[in-house]
């Protein structure tokens, strides 16, 4: 059996890694397409990083492919694309699947909504 720590093993060469000052410079940039891969209930407990769009890990393909009727237009493949999760290993798995989906421009957050709390950046609220 693969375990869930070889999956992610596996992703992260896969996806461009960032730590939070090169997230934030992103961020900067027009046209990012910032992605909170966590639970509803993750998002209300702690918020989120201003301008993210709520994608469900488990929804995240569906949201990511047109051809669905759940299809985000957002969820460009062209398009600059920033993960984050809670600590960097949903980011990085949600990341490998939207390599193997043909987006080609993804990161993810090393350490996560966590590591950019911790640094003092700004945090919105989320209404349940």
């Amino acid at each position: 059996m693969t375990t869930v720590q070889q999956l992610i093993a596996e992703a992260r060469p896969q996806i461009e890694g960032l730590d939070v000052a090169a997230m934030a410079a992103e961020l900067k940039r027009p046209g990012v397409v910032l992605v909170d891969v966590r639970e509803p209930d993750e998002r209300a407990q702690h918020g989120t990083i201003p301008g993210a769009m709520a994608a469900p890990r488990g929804m995240l393909e569906f949201y990511a492919d047109p051809s669905t009727p759940y299809h985000k237009k957002e969820l460009d493949p062209k398009a600059r694309i920033l993960l984050f999760c809670a600590a960097g290993s949903r980011s990085a798995l949600a990341g490998a699947t939207l390599h193997r989906m043909g987006f080609e421009n993804v990161a993810h957050l090393e350490g996560g909504f966590k590591a950019w709390a911790e640094a003092g950046h700004e945090v919105a609220p989320v209404q349940r």
